[in-house]
């Protein structure tokens, strides 16, 4: 297994890497206060409430409001432990009008946390309502999808549903919750799309440590290299996918919360959190980012997208056959995307290539964390090979 054997030399350049870099500059690492995980976790919410007053603001997406909370029980155990919670259903948008309507909510019952239940915009404007709000945050995930809920930072969107700003906060947040009891029954897409996620974690913060580059932690102004325990963390996440896809796949498409589901759920959420967040960013990223502009792949989840990216990467860093081998293998193992074609383009045209180029490489890109030089040339060719590969593998190369 190549990631055994590159074990030991990884360790080695980490202690040495690790040692020129805290010499010239200050490292820093980002953790939510508390990570909670298992079936039935979510019982444990007024619980953790009320370790922050006797009122929380529970923002709920209307998906998990109609289908999911019913079947939660939450308000006799509120009762049981003297704690109201205040449900507000999410728009569906994580807006600045959406955000201030729930400020006011919050505000007018005095509560003294925000909850947020539900998937990726849920979650965004809860954590933007507690700042605003300057309460504590506890992040409820209902799919293991993507890295984002660990960490210090929010997107805000416009009214047609276009990127408006980021919203770094203060601190990461404060609880961080998963029942794997409902995790395991969100659509089997979902987990994929988190493992491709999970997938650039390694290779991303490899790429900031060799080149002692500073990572993403939000609040922190991405000026500092991670600690050594940050890039120890994204090896783990690697190595979980690794040794623990193909059994969690086959548990999440039989609705068991096996162990090794459980393993790849963590991976998915707090591995690939902290990795991100703590190690950085790379070129998988970058390409997500590139590929984001074609209209083709706007139907593609993150984590599809960034799986692309990772395949992209391996050529632009010049990867060995081996690890080549290794890491096209898994994605086909658990069914990530290998191809263009895989997530929409089915015609790659030069003016796209283009448009893909142009955008991974722009100034504030993440790419610029690898240690090869950086061109719209070098793009090109390598999300060509990545894609060539891929079909190869699928014997509909020419």
């Amino acid at each position: 297994h190549h990631f055994n054997k590159e074990h030991h030399k990884f360790q080695i350049g980490l202690k040495i890497n690790y040692i020129i870099a805290t010499m010239n500059r200050i490292a820093q690492t980002a953790f939510p206060s508390r990570y909670i995980q298992g079936p039935g976790a979510i019982k444990m919410l007024p619980s953790l409430v009320s370790n922050f007053g006797s009122s929380g603001l529970n923002i709920v997406d209307p998906f998990v409001h109609d289908h999911i909370l019913p079947g939660l029980d939450l308000t006799e155990k509120s009762k049981q432990t003297n704690i109201t919670l205040v449900t507000e259903v999410f728009s569906g948008e994580c807006t600045e009008t959406e955000i201030q309507r729930l400020v006011d909510s919050g505000k007018k019952a005095g509560v003294g946390c925000v909850i947020g239940l539900g998937g990726g915009k849920t979650l965004d404007t809860a954590k933007a309502v507690s700042s605003y709000l300057s309460v504590p945050i506890l992040i409820c995930p209902t799919a293991a999808s993507t890295d984002a809920p660990t960490s210090a930072r929010a997107v805000i969107y416009n009214e047609r549903g276009e990127v408006l700003r980021y919203l770094d906060l203060a601190r990461n947040p404060d609880v961080v919750l998963l029942d794997t009891e409902i995790i395991v029954k969100a659509p089997v897409r979902l987990f994929i799309s988190g493992m491709g996620d999970a997938l650039s974690t390694y290779f991303e913060a490899e790429s900031c440590r060799v080149k002692g580059a500073a990572n993403s932690t939000c609040g922190a102004g991405h000026v500092h290299p991670g600690t050594l325990t940050s890039y120890v963390i994204a090896e783990t996440c690697y190595k979980t996918l690794l040794n623990y896809g193909k059994a969690a796949l086959v548990s999440a498409k039989a609705g068991a919360p096996t162990p090794a589901f459980e393993h790849v759920v963590e991976a998915n959420t707090l591995l690939s959190g902290v990795g991100f967040e703590s190690a950085g960013l790379g070129c998988a990223h970058a390409v997500h980012n590139g590929l984001s502009e074609l209209a083709e792949c706007h139907k593609y989840y993150h984590g599809e997208k960034v799986a692309i990216g990772v395949l992209t990467g391996l050529f632009f860093s010049d990867a060995s056959q081996e690890i080549m081998d290794e890491v096209y293998t898994f994605c086909e193992s658990v069914s990530l995307p290998t191809t263009l074609a895989d997530i929409g383009i089915t015609e790659m045209t030069e003016e796209k290539l283009d448009i893909i180029a142009n955008r991974t490489v722009v100034a504030e890109e993440s790419i610029h964390n690898e240690l090869k030089p950086v061109s719209a040339a070098a793009v090109k060719a390598a999300l060509l090979a990545a894609d060539a590969e891929g079909r190869r593998r699928k014997n509909l190369l020419s």
